[in-house]
């Protein structure tokens, strides 16, 4: 079997796909990529059995044929050729590949098709249809609060729910939690799902500025999803998702509202100058500023600032948190003002209950809640 493709264009599609293979596979095949050329188009496969990614790309070729490529080595080989049409020649007896560019061949020892495993076929219903660049904002906005512990699947992922009116993605490492909601978003109704955190990393890297839609499909413990000339195929996290809603504190009567560009700025000088074990930083709260302390005391390290602010509520307010975390909330967040809600104080001065933070220029129709836990101060 011989076909003809652009180098760069054949780099660009497997370089989406190989964000699923992982350095150690379960199965040796899975460090391959499955070429199957039929109905003139080759679609590609890549898999690491819990999510897998396809590709079909057009192709001018006859007949079928199909192969298990090494996945590294054919990626380094494109990624330093120059953009030019190379010949692709498969020997479906020893499945052996060679690919000749303008300067030299190559032999890619390939491996028999049939290993690989069978990946699940996106049924045949209705699909709930999202805009891409809400979606991949939704994703974006959300994904940073997830748990990495293996441990805790249900939190390593992000929470999903659909309507016929809205969406919403919640995602929490129970030390922080991010709540984004979309109305005006005609979808089909869904019972909640969570997805894995490799999976929704992949599809911020697959969805592009020119895809308008994106197709889901959850059927049998699977999520299909449709983008463009890809599909996404993930097994869903079967785990009961945390009662989100009761932890985050309504009618907080302490209200902060500073500048977000400012706050963000200034943490990141002062986190030079916390623990490099809490990243404690301590805020303590006036009427029209903002005091800000970190410190180490083991190698007697600090710094303090002052930042013009507005607030409303219980005066010389104090509450400490991990400036590393926070830092990450805010830069994610696209708003010029923020404001922090706080409950009143149970230890003297100090609050030790969820704080909400809420951007205050947000796009219509959309509705982001951040919540951050506060660490005891020393």
């Amino acid at each position: 079997m011989h076909f003809t493709i652009s180098s760069s264009y054949l780099h660009k599609n497997l370089t989406a796909l190989y964000g699923v293979i992982v350095s150690n596979p379960l199965l040796p095949i899975l460090g391959n990529f499955l070429f199957e050329i039929t109905h003139e188009k080759l679609k590609i496969t890549a898999s690491d059995l819990q999510t897998s990614v396809v590709i079909e790309l057009p192709l001018d070729v006859k007949g079928e044929a199909a192969v298990a490529v090494p996945a590294r080595i054919l990626l380094d080989t494109l990624k330093n050729l120059p953009d030019q049409p190379i010949d692709f020649n498969i020997d479906s007896s020893t499945y052996s590949v060679s690919i000749k560019s303008d300067t030299g061949k190559y032999n890619l020892a390939g491996e028999n098709n049939a290993d690989f495993p069978a990946i699940p076929v996106m049924p045949e219903q209705k699909a709930i249809s999202l805009p891409a660049d809400v979606c991949k904002k939704a994703i974006q906005q959300t994904i940073i609060a997830t748990s990495h512990d293996d441990l805790k699947p249900a939190i390593s992922g992000v929470y999903m729910c659909f309507s016929n009116t809205a969406f919403t993605f919640v995602a929490t490492d129970i030390h922080r939690l991010i709540k984004y909601e979309r109305t005006g978003i005609k979808a089909l109704e869904t019972q909640p799902l969570i997805l894995p955190r490799k999976t929704l990393l992949l599809l911020t890297n697959l969805i592009s500025g020119e895809d308008k839609e994106i197709k889901l499909i959850v059927h049998d413990g699977n999520a299909y999803f449709q983008i463009a000339n890809t599909q996404v195929i993930a097994r869903l996290v079967d785990e009961k998702y945390p009662d989100y809603e009761n932890v985050i504190v309504h009618n907080n009567p302490n209200k902060l509202i500073i500048n977000r560009r400012e706050l963000l700025t200034s943490l990141r000088r002062m986190l030079v100058y916390t623990n490099k074990v809490t990243y404690q930083i301590k805020f303590t709260l006036s009427e029209k500023h903002l005091y800000t302390l970190a410190e180490d005391l083991n190698f007697d390290n600090k710094a303090n600032e002052t930042l013009a602010c507005e607030y409303e509520g219980q005066e010389n307010l104090e509450i400490g948190f991990n400036a590393k975390s926070l830092i990450e909330l805010l830069h994610n967040l696209e708003t010029e003002d923020i404001t922090f809600y706080f409950s009143h104080a149970t230890q003297g001065n100090q609050v030790n209950k969820a704080v909400v933070i809420i951007p205050n220029q947000q796009e219509a129709d959309e509705n982001i809640l951040l919540l951050i836990m506060p660490i005891t101060l020393n």
